[in-house]
């Protein structure tokens, strides 16, 4: 995995994103890993709200419809 140093980073970000590869960048200050550069998964940002409209709620989902016999004596 390729690693640079955070002044080297800040210098070239703009450049360093556009050439992100899957396996991501580490940032290190000191010599010492200080963040891990991945490209964000727009996959994962796909399936929000993909489900609307296409899932049909029955009954009450704030409980699990069980009675509970902790509050008896």
């Amino acid at each position: 995995m390729k690693t640079i140093g955070a002044a080297k980073f800040r210098e070239q970000c703009l450049a360093l994103l556009d050439s992100l590869d899957a396996e991501g960048l580490i940032v290190t200050k000191h010599g010492k890993p200080v963040a891990w550069v991945v490209p964000y998964d727009r996959q994962c940002a796909d399936l929000i709200g993909s489900l609307r409209h296409k899932i049909k709620v029955r009954g009450d989902i704030s409980t699990t419809g069980l009675s509970s016999d902790a509050n008896e004596s």
